[in-house]
């Protein structure tokens, strides 16, 4: 690719940026500003999500170690019952 085609080739880049920018004129300000406002928000409440899946993974895990303890010495115990 010799230079020539390189500079041609990064004006097609810069023309498509131009074009693209072109488009976010378009838009009205409050238009942009609402954009944004959803996606910060967007990102803030994935934090919350995240810390409540994680809560609630270590709440279940330690039910089912709760209710296989539970159920081994129910058995325990009901075979002493009857061994009386």
């Amino acid at each position: 690719m010799g230079k020539k085609d390189a500079s041609a080739t990064k004006l097609l880049v810069d023309q498509y940026r131009k074009q693209i920018g072109k488009q976010d004129y378009k838009k009205t300000k409050s238009a942009l500003k609402a954009t944004r406002l959803k996606a910060e928000a967007k990102k803030t409440s994935s934090g919350f999500k995240d810390a409540f899946l994680v809560v609630a993974a270590i709440l279940f895990f330690v039910l089912c170690v709760y209710a296989f303890f539970y159920l081994n010495l129910s058995t325990e115990l009901n075979l002493d019952a009857d061994v009386d």
